[in-house]
């Protein structure tokens, strides 16, 4: 009996401990059921390169402007952009009765400048004669009052020589008055005379000056030349109007070119600016394309690209001739390659291609590995312990800093970081610093 009691005993502990293991188990099932589970990779030494692959078009290498006298109606367009044209072309037509009416206007207008330029003429010869009359009339004056002024001091004159003879007479006996009567008469007719003479000489100051304002220099008056001006501008405006009416409102390729773009609209007006424009085809046509800031960092000026225009078969080599910033699109560059003559048409597409390998980076690793909060990067990497159920492992977060960078790779700059270090790329769940993980199989 003691014996199989002992022999129980030990049954039940055996079951015991086989209970506690498959518990300890099945804990341990559970608990790592419930961690991240990760995918990790080691750094890497690389190339970080950057490709740079950008769509265009084809334009002209120079444009010809096609111009119209301003404000015509277009009737009709009789081209479209991509159309080839050769000189003598009918590029698009002018209605021809709003044409008859703006000429009516403008001869209309000419013959109310006319009239004024008549009227200022008529004014002129009006105000010449006016003028020469009163002359003529101050002159007149200036004789008459000479005359009467001589008159007035001759007889001046002769009332002292009057007095200054009967003094004498008076001195030789032959006189009746007293000395000083005569003395006093010669002295009057003195001063009468002096008189006649100031008065005389003052008046005809004044009869002078008046023929001098008559004969001074009339106040500029431009009016006439403006008039005359305006007048002939709009005579020689009304002979290019007369030539479009001549032309039955066609308007013609004065060159030959293809037609890259066109400013105006049936129905509308034409405008100061050109109306089409043609490529010349005397000169090479270039590869348009546009560059975002990003992309830019990449390519220079004179750099080496690759160039694929479609239809072609194989890609070219070719050099960056123009690099600036767009005026019409600040943060974006334009850029411009020469192609070699007969190589493209306006219109035409493109890619252009450029690689930028830089320098071998010691430490990448894939995007994937780094998060960026806030301009701030880290990146997870898997760390051993022991732990109450064993080995364990966890995430350790480590900041870094990113040097460069593409679609496959990031570099990283002075990261605390081996060949031996497992870097988390990707988790079943989010992970952060310190948190318990398992590693994929």
């Amino acid at each position: 009996m003691e014996d199989k009691r002992k022999k129980k005993i030990v049954t039940g502990f055996i079951v015991f401990l086989a209970a506690m293991w498959l518990c300890t188990v099945i804990s341990k099932s559970i608990y790592v059921s419930r961690l991240p589970i990760v995918s990790t990779e080691s750094i890497e030494s690389k190339y970080v390169e950057h490709v740079v692959n950008v769509d265009g078009i084809v334009v002209a290498g120079e444009k010809n402007p096609v111009t119209a006298l301003s404000g015509l109606r277009v009737e009709k367009l009789m081209v479209q952009v991509g159309d080839q044209v050769e000189e003598g072309d009918v590029l698009f037509t002018i209605d021809m009765e709003d044409l008859a009416s703006i000429m009516e206007e403008k001869q209309n207008a000419i013959a109310r400048i006319q009239t004024q330029v008549d009227t200022i003429l008529a004014n002129e010869e009006l105000a010449r004669q006016r003028k020469a009359l009163e002359e003529q009339r101050a002159r007149e004056d200036y004789d008459a009052l000479a005359r009467y002024e001589d008159t007035l001091v001759g007889r001046a004159a002769e009332a002292y020589s009057q007095a200054e003879d009967d003094l004498g007479e008076q001195h030789d006996g032959l006189g009746g008055e007293t000395d000083d009567a005569l003395k006093d008469a010669l002295q009057q007719a003195a001063y009468a005379e002096a008189d006649a003479k100031w008065q005389r000489e003052n008046t005809m100051k004044d009869a002078g000056r008046k023929v001098e304002d008559i004969l001074a220099p009339e106040d500029a008056d431009s009016s006439l030349q403006v008039s005359q001006l305006e007048l002939s501008q709009m005579r020689a405006d009304l002979a290019l109007y007369q030539e479009v009416k001549n032309a039955n409102g066609e308007m013609r390729a004065g060159r030959g070119g293809m037609v890259t773009d066109i400013f105006v609209t049936t129905g509308g007006r034409t405008s100061d600016a050109a109306a089409l424009l043609l490529a010349d085809d005397s000169v090479p046509c270039q590869f348009k394309t546009t560059l975002t800031q990003e992309q830019k960092k990449y390519v220079s000026l004179n750099d080496t690209v690759s160039l694929k225009l479609d239809g072609s078969s194989r890609e070219k080599e070719a050099s960056i001739d123009y690099l600036a910033e767009s005026a019409s699109a600040p943060g974006s560059y334009e850029v411009y390659i020469n192609l070699p003559e007969g190589t493209g048409v306006p219109g035409m597409s493109g890619t252009m291609s450029h690689v930028e390998s830089g320098e071998k980076q010691p430490c990448c690793v894939t995007p994937a590995a780094v998060t960026t909060v806030e301009g701030r990067s880290h990146v997870y990497v898997v760390r051993g312990r022991e732990g109450i159920l064993g080995m364990e492992y966890y995430a350790e977060q480590v900041s870094v800093r990113v040097a460069d960078q593409n679609d496959y790779f990031v570099a990283l700059d002075n990261a605390p970081l081996d060949q031996e270090d497992r870097i988390i790329i990707s988790s079943t769940k989010a992970v952060e610093n310190g948190e318990i993980v398992r590693l994929s199989e």
